[in-house]
């Protein structure tokens, strides 16, 4: 079930780009339309192919770039010994891909999933290249107070069991493309979420960020998320939309009302919708992003 780009042209008809990183390991981006920068930020276990629908919407008028994570996607998808997927490693990596683009302009950034501490991680590094901010079904600050890890996700983040089954079956990945929607997806869809993780060697990103899940202060990626909640303030000032499918079982309301007081400012919407809220809402949360994009600031 390799990604043959032949396959998809009807839903995801974008030409490939790449990115050669200093480690030697390539980068994929999406790259479509002129205008204002839209970078869109993908999670686990997902890639840019879950911006497909928002791309072809927006590349009309802004500059709409998407990124796969290395391990992600069309990306490199190196062992343990060649990368270490961590979030700080993300987020350099996203840094170093965006810098190489010489936007001129700033960056209206979208994000989902892992993608908001990615994104959120570049932005607190650089809050004056942001100029609007779209979070969807995400966090990027510490699990907040009176939200319950799910079991399932600790199943897959703690135990060899759960790594057997990702790395085997490619659970994690089979397991969303059926339960992340509400709506349901389409086969075509489904496979094209799961396609570029059709062997155990293309597998060990999604394994690794569900490990990398930074709970206690001895994780290894604890730091860096502090560091990624305790800069949020530098953008609160700037227009932004909080959009979430209230019925994922991950990123739950605890996730969306602490959005909400971290950007006291931002348009907050809940849908009747998964986790895979762009599946589910994507016409209406297009609708609310293109207000959000025609607002000055």
């Amino acid at each position: 079930m390799t990604f043959n780009h032949a396959d998809y042209q009807d839903i995801y008809p974008f030409a490939p780009h790449n990115f050669t990183h200093k480690s030697g390991l390539k980068q994929h981006y999406v790259d479509e339309g002129q205008g204002e920068p839209i970078v869109m930020v993908h999670g686990n276990p997902s890639w840019s192919f879950l911006y497909r629908d928002m791309i072809k919407n927006f590349r009309g008028e802004y500059r709409c770039i998407a990124p796969d994570h290395i391990g992600c996607g069309l990306s490199d998808k190196p062992g343990l010994d060649g990368f270490g997927y961590t979030l700080r490693e993300h987020v350099d990596n996203l840094e170093a891909l965006i810098e190489s683009l010489h936007l001129a302009q700033p960056i209206n950034l979208v994000v989902h999933d892992w993608g908001g501490a990615i994104g959120m991680g570049y932005a607190t590094r650089h809050p004056e290249k942001i100029k609007r901010m779209v979070i969807l079904n995400t966090g990027a600050f510490r699990l907040p107070k009176g939200c319950p890890f799910p079991w399932p996700i600790w199943l897959f983040r703690n135990t060899s069991l759960g790594a057997c089954l990702n790395q085997t079956f490619n659970a994690f990945s089979f397991i969303a493309s059926h339960t992340c929607s509400l709506k349901g997806m389409s086969r075509k869809v489904r496979h094209g979420f799961r396609a570029p993780y059709d062997c155990p060697a293309n597998r060990v990103a999604t394994t690794r960020f569900v490990q990398d899940i930074p709970l206690v202060p001895s994780d290894p990626s604890y730091a860096e998320l502090v560091r990624i909640e305790e800069n949020l303030h530098k953008l609160a000032d700037r227009p932004a939309l909080i959009c979430f499918g209230r019925l994922d079982f991950v990123f739950t309301r605890h996730f969306y009302n602490e959005w909400k007081r971290q950007f006291p400012k931002a348009t907050a919407r809940s849908f009747h919708a998964g986790h895979y809220i762009l599946e589910d809402v994507g016409s209406e949360v297009f609708a609310l992003m293109r207000d959000l994009l025609k607002s000055r600031s």
